[in-house]
């Protein structure tokens, strides 16, 4: 069960997630635009790798929150870090074995959405 003090962090964290999807179509589209469709494939299959887990680890991280659920609170984060861990790793050698990847759009696109997260307090109060 999770609790109502974690909403609104949970919320905050959602929007980053969304702020991260819009900037990985955005600089998809515009590698589609610039390079082609297989360019473009690769920029957003880069998006999505760093997206998911990240999603994953929000789900996991704001589960529950207050001083009366501390170890609920430190055992959520621990397995949502690592379920995002495992699956970047999994995401990085599903997609790098089965597909024909342009690696310069695919890896520029994984680090400008980590990177947007930087810069998630110039759009958000939270």
């Amino acid at each position: 069960m999770t609790n109502r003090l974690a909403r609104p962090y949970r919320l905050a964290a959602f929007k980053l997630i969304c702020l991260q999807g819009i900037v990985a179509l955005i600089a998809a589209v515009i590698v589609f635009i610039g390079w082609g469709v297989n360019a473009g494939q690769s920029a957003l299959a880069g998006g999505a790798v760093a997206l998911l887990p990240n999603f994953v680890f929000a789900v996991y991280a704001f589960r529950y929150m207050g001083a009366s659920r501390v170890n609920q609170v430190y055992a959520s984060l621990k397995r949502g870090n690592g379920l995002k861990f495992m699956l970047t790793i999994v995401l990085f050698a599903l997609i790098l074995k089965s597909y024909t990847v342009v690696l310069l759009p695919f890896f520029c696109v994984y680090v400008l959405v980590l990177f947007s997260g930087l810069f998630a307090p110039v759009f958000f109060n939270h």
